[in-house]
């Protein structure tokens, strides 16, 4: 029965996997173990709550759990991810769920990789819409043929991020917001892709200028010939997270969860012979987390990953190298 220790309760770790947490069951199921959630945050006071021990320290964290069968959940930003995964592997603790993206350039993914291999981490990224309803109706369309090969794919993503960008986090670009969230999807539905084109802009407020946290958008090719049309704009007045996937004989339109507060996708099948339309409950950070874990357990093994975050991370950076962007290059390319 596995344990589960929580770093960083910024809105990733206190705002959505605590609360997953618990409302799978925490200490209930048969993966989701002895309660209570450790947690350790140096920069964050923690709420008092009764199944939470907070921890002053990693090092108090691996005296609080047992390392050996402990899920950490890692939900510090991408650019000060290396340290902590670090300090968590030499305390023992070896199965890491970490938040998207799985580093944040080449450079980091090529050191994180060194690390899963010496000290045998278990590394899963964070990619709910992997999970999603709306993905495997999609999936189940496309697996079943009636309406012919896949022929591209589109996503738009949009929110205001005003607030969040002025307190400041650890995301450096609108590539490293919403955008792999996408990628995930778009390798699931049409494989392996390279970038052929991409851009961003920044975000304007008043006087301030936030370089390249406005809007982002990347195209892909495909091996197989499909192509991927992915936009992402954080000034938006409006919110919303649509795919778009056209096919020889349809298009299908569906739009995820704009957040957990209506935790609803809708899916549009459109064909010559009409439109059929759906709305369905979609908890896909849940389903996620509930898969990581039998994964964990041994129970469902996830045979891609961290596969699939590392391709994320290598298509991230050559969107933001076409962008114009300074990233470092990785030497294992």
């Amino acid at each position: 029965m596995l344990g589960t220790l929580v770093v960083g309760l910024g809105r990733s770790g206190a705002g959505l996997h605590l609360p997953v947490l618990r409302k799978l069951g925490y200490g209930s199921g048969r993966s989701f173990g002895r309660p209570p959630i450790t947690v350790y945050d140096p920069r964050r006071a923690v709420p008092d709550a009764p199944d939470v021990v907070t921890a002053s320290s990693l090092a108090q964290a691996a005296a609080l759990t047992d390392p050996e069968r402990t899920v950490v959940h890692l939900c510090t930003g991408p650019s000060a991810r290396l340290r902590p995964l670090t300090e968590l592997a030499d305390l023992g603790f070896r199965r890491i769920l970490l938040e998207k993206p799985l580093a944040a350039d080449e450079v980091e993914l090529r050191e994180v990789l060194r690390l899963r291999e010496l000290a045998r981490l278990d590394l899963v990224p964070v990619a709910q819409w992997r999970a999603s309803e709306l993905t495997n109706r999609i999936l189940g369309v496309l697996h079943g043929g009636r309406l012919g090969a896949l022929r591209s794919v589109a996503f738009t993503q949009s929110k205001p991020r005003f607030a969040r960008t002025l307190a400041g986090d650890d995301h450096q670009s609108a590539f490293d917001v919403e955008v792999p969230h996408s990628l995930a999807v778009a390798l699931l539905l049409a494989g392996p892709a390279e970038v052929t084109a991409a851009g961003c802009a920044d975000m304007l407020l008043g006087d301030a200028v936030f370089p390249s946290l406005g809007r982002a958008w990347l195209r892909l090719r495909h091996a197989g010939g499909t192509r991927t049309d992915i936009r992402t704009d954080l000034t938006a007045p409006v919110r919303e997270r649509r795919i778009t996937v056209e096919l020889e004989a349809g298009t299908l339109v569906g739009h995820y969860p704009i957040s957990a507060i209506d935790e609803y996708a809708q899916l549009s099948v459109r064909t010559h012979g009409g439109k059929v339309d759906s709305v369905f409950r979609d908890d896909s950070l849940t389903a996620f987390i509930a898969r990581a874990y039998r994964h964990f357990a041994g129970e469902e093994p996830l045979a891609d990953e961290p596969a699939a975050g590392i391709a994320a991370v290598r298509l991230l950076a050559q969107a933001k190298r076409r962008s114009g962007l300074r990233v470092p290059v990785g030497a294992d390319r």
